[in-house]
């Protein structure tokens, strides 16, 4: 069965040629210039790999890739970006990123690692969510019909959580998630950010609610 494929990339040149290079390919392709909307796409059916470009016009890509994790999507993601500083590569990954290409780059080279990623991609069922839904554009969560924003760090931290399915995430990886490569955090300021989620999602009346595993790391139930 041919891989179906979403692509956000707001260059439509280069939408376009990835649309039909990959077709070509034997790939199923859909584009977006949005992350609003390949998020809305991708949450009502799944595609079995996302290309996914880091600048765009409504959202940071990676924001988005914490968004898709939190909402159970599990399929990989292959970042686009045109800077390839090692910080940059990092915190794609901690963002739930699978692979990393930085433009220009060979079409080829892009085929071949999706043919990797989707070779390695497994076919487990997603972790459960718990009533929580990101949006990456207005650095949102929501439950229910009421929403309340968050800081970027607060977004990041939040996504890492959610793409945790309930289990201990480490401090170090929450760390890793919610500050770039280098950034000198002191233990106590991470505690400050969880008490302001904690605090936030109680005003949203968040079906969840985040507890501490002392000495180890935090999780949603």
């Amino acid at each position: 069965m041919e891989a179906r494929v979403l692509i956000v990339e707001d260059d439509a040149e280069l939408r376009g040629i990835l649309i039909r290079g990959l077709a070509e390919e034997g790939f199923r392709t859909e584009g977006t210039a949005t992350g609003t909307d390949l998020l809305r796409r991708a949450v009502a059916g799944p595609p079995d790999a996302f290309v996914v470009d880091i600048g765009l016009p409504d959202t940071d890509g990676r924001d988005l890739c914490q968004a898709l994790r939190a909402q159970g999507v599990q399929a990989p993601v292959l970042f686009l970006t045109a800077r390839d500083e090692l910080v940059e590569r990092l915190a794609g990954f901690s963002a739930g990123g699978d692979d990393y290409l930085t433009k220009p780059f060979a079409f080829a080279e892009l085929v071949a690692r999706l043919q990797a990623l989707l070779r390695r991609s497994r076919s487990e069922e997603p972790p459960e969510r718990i009533g929580l839904r990101l949006d990456p554009a207005r650095h949102a969560v929501s439950a229910g019909g009421n929403s309340i924003p968050l800081t970027p760090t607060e977004f990041r931290l939040l996504g890492r959580l959610l793409s945790g399915g309930g289990e201990i995430v480490r401090r170090r990886d929450l760390l890793r998630a919610g500050w770039p490569e280098g950034a000198i955090v002191h233990d106590n300021t991470l505690d400050a950010y969880i008490s302001r989620l904690r605090r936030k999602l109680r005003e949203l009346a968040a079906p969840a609610a985040i507890v501490t595993a002392h000495g180890v790391g935090y999780r949603l139930e």
